[in-house]
């Protein structure tokens, strides 16, 4: 029987703007995202009993329809017509849980990818990405990964760089108390209470902060046209003050030696450091290594990375 494996990067946000309200109650976003090479490992195989089994390494992570896997197992068999097609799904956790990396969304989108080559649907790139969509707002960037402008609720992707320009070749320190959370919808809740005057109204000022964005001093850096500047996370602003593991984390990061810019990703409690190569990046994990095991952090260092999901066909370990 055919078998396939798919890795499932992590994402960081490099830029996360809140431009206002949407009718439909979701928030207008302007974001930049990264892929990195920390990633989740889906090992797939065919099944004839018409069930999507779901087999993790990590005990609390759930494997019942909760689970964005089983939920994209199940959308594509609904979309193809097929409830008869069954899968084996075993999941490598290498991503930590609720963290703001996106760790779920990638799994998700890892096996609308594994699992339309398994049962050889023939679905093509724009109707992944459409089921991505469906599913949750970060999925679609997550197939596509690299580095992507994302509008929307996060779903309407541009490419950040000019055609030819892999990404920026960046390293990478994660830091995340391992029991710290922030809800989503808080975080978002308390954006909207503190900074909801300011929030934009029409559809012509959200394109002038998209081309703002588009053309502002982060993209060129990214494309290697000069120092990074601060980065934004309107998030940031409203978890920080609240959560006391975000606001230490942030003033560890900005200890660990010389790093380019620190940041939360998404809406937390995931926070890093960006570094010019993975050697000074290791060094900033030393250098404030011992203070991390004291607040009890767990610290991560990895690359930023030029892909998204990505295929393989073989035995793929099982």
């Amino acid at each position: 029987m055919p078998t396939f494996s798919v890795l499932a990067p992590a994402k960081i946000n490099l830029h996360l703007e809140v431009l206002g309200q949407r009718s439909d109650g979701f928030h207008e976003l302007a974001m930049v995202m990264q892929s990195l090479d920390l990633a989740d490992r889906l090992r797939l195989r065919p099944r004839a009993d018409a069930s999507i089994e779901l087999r993790c390494d990590r005990a609390d992570l759930p494997t019942d329809g909760r689970n964005l896997i089983v939920q994209a197992g199940e959308l594509l068999r609904s979309r193809a017509g097929l409830p008869e097609l069954g899968a084996t799904i075993d999941l490598e956790k290498r991503i930590p849980i609720g963290a703001g990396l996106a760790g779920g969304s990638s799994d998700g989108a890892a096996a609308l990818m594994g699992l339309n080559a398994l049962w050889g649907l023939g679905f093509d790139a724009a109707s992944l990405h459409t089921f991505a969509a469906e599913l949750g707002s970060d999925m679609p960037f997550c197939l596509e990964g690299g580095t992507r402008l994302c509008f929307g609720r996060g779903e309407i992707l541009e490419p950040a760089l000019p055609a030819g320009i892999a990404g920026p070749a960046l390293a990478v320190l994660l830091i995340k108390q391992p029991e710290a959370s922030v809800s989503t919808p808080w975080a978002y809740g308390r954006c909207r209470e503190m900074r909801g005057d300011f929030y934009l109204q029409s559809q012509s000022d959200f394109e002038q902060r998209r081309q703002a964005l588009r053309q502002g001093p982060l993209l060129a850096a990214l494309a290697g046209g000069g120092p990074l500047p601060p980065l934004r996370n309107d998030l940031q602003a409203v978890v920080a003050p609240e959560v006391d593991s975000v606001a230490l984390g942030l003033e560890l990061l900005r200890r660990a030696g010389d790093p380019l810019a620190v940041a939360m990703s998404g809406s937390g409690p995931s926070l890093f450091a960006l570094y010019a190569d993975l050697e000074t990046a290791q060094a900033g994990q030393q250098r404030i290594d011992a203070d991390l095991v004291a607040a009890g952090f767990t610290s991560w260092c990895c690359r930023c990375t030029g892909s998204g999901v990505s295929l393989e066909v073989g035995d793929a370990g099982l």
